[in-house]
């Protein structure tokens, strides 16, 4: 960690909640490997603020499940282990179609219009990169944040948003030998985007759970392989 960062003046709330958000995104990019101590003297001084809004930063980090409190050793990130991630998915199934159904109602055009460019982007930016860094990338989540996003719900954004996709980032750079499923899971997204687009939610409800079992079932084949 060799960054330093200056705040103007601001409470202490709030300089936490920057810094959870950096080492968020630290966490997520893999800049802060899984197992790595999380000293609060030393990122207070990286960040150049006290130990209070470090320790509290550490905190929000540790409820979101991205740190974890070692007794005796201090703050460590998490790490997250291919069980984690199954456990996330079939969660993710539940919420997203409820997420699905709502954005199919209550999406804007102006939300459908961006949710079809990021869908086109994606496209784009998987002829250039291919399979493999399509499914690692914050590119497939884009997708699904638009949506949780045009549910129009502020709990089930928090949720899917604030709480389960970073833990899927983290899962995913954790575990960068995992093969995508780039080709299907854009085709996929296809579907569910057309059923949003025609405002129907039954068809974008049942795209969207065989989308997310797939995955799920995809994942689930390399922790327990057929005999």
């Amino acid at each position: 960690m060799n960054k330093t960062y200056r705040y103007p003046p601001t409470e202490s709330q709030e300089r936490s909640e920057v810094l959870a958000s950096i080492l968020c995104e630290e966490i997520i990019k893999g800049q802060l490997e899984p197992g790595e101590k999380l000293s609060e003297a030393t990122i207070g001084s990286r960040f150049e603020i006290s130990r209070g809004p470090v320790r509290e930063a550490l905190r929000r980090l540790s409820e979101r499940g991205l740190v974890d409190f070692v007794p005796n050793v201090g703050a460590r990130v998490a790490r997250m282990s291919l069980t984690d991630m199954l456990d996330l998915l079939e969660v993710r199934v539940s919420l997203e179609v409820l997420a699905v159904e709502l954005a199919a109602l209550k999406m804007t055009q102006e939300q459908k219009v961006h949710l079809e460019k990021l869908y086109q982007n994606h496209l784009s930016m998987f002829s250039v990169k291919g399979t493999h860094s399509y499914f690692q990338s914050p590119e497939d989540l884009d997708f699904h944040y638009a949506i949780a996003k045009g549910s129009g719900n502020p709990v089930l954004v928090k949720i899917l948003c604030e709480d389960l996709y970073p833990k899927l980032l983290v899962c995913r750079s954790q575990h960068q030998n995992i093969k995508g499923r780039g080709v299907k899971a854009l085709k996929e997204h296809q579907t569910i985007l057309s059923a949003i687009s025609e405002g129907d939610a039954e068809l974008a409800s049942m795209f969207m759970k065989r989308h997310l079992q797939s995955a799920r079932d995809s994942l689930k084949s390399l922790i327990e392989p057929s005999n």
